[in-house]
């Protein structure tokens, strides 16, 4: 599982959004940084991949960053969110 998360202006909390295979994650993750790059469109919106009825827009305008992650099953697991010394 691959998290692709937005970091948004003014929110503590960033929306996440999940991807089961890699090739899917790296699709949105290159879209919505082309998107950035370009400032177009205005609105992104991003559906779910298990419910296709859930979606949610972003003002692009809002957006500060965007990273992609794998997500693991135990805590401590070697793959974490950011940048890390670690690796």
């Amino acid at each position: 599982m691959y998290l692709i998360e937005l970091a948004l202006k003014l929110s503590p909390l960033p929306l996440s959004v999940q991807r089961k295979q890699l090739e899917d994650a790296k699709a949105l993750y290159n879209s919505l940084k082309e998107s950035l790059q370009k400032g177009d469109p205005k609105l992104l919106e991003i559906t779910c991949e298990q419910s296709e009825d859930k979606k949610i827009v972003v003002l692009l305008s809002e957006v500060l960053a965007v990273q992609m992650y794998e997500k693991t099953a135990g805590v401590g697991g070697n793959r974490r969110p950011g940048f890390s010394f670690d690796d």
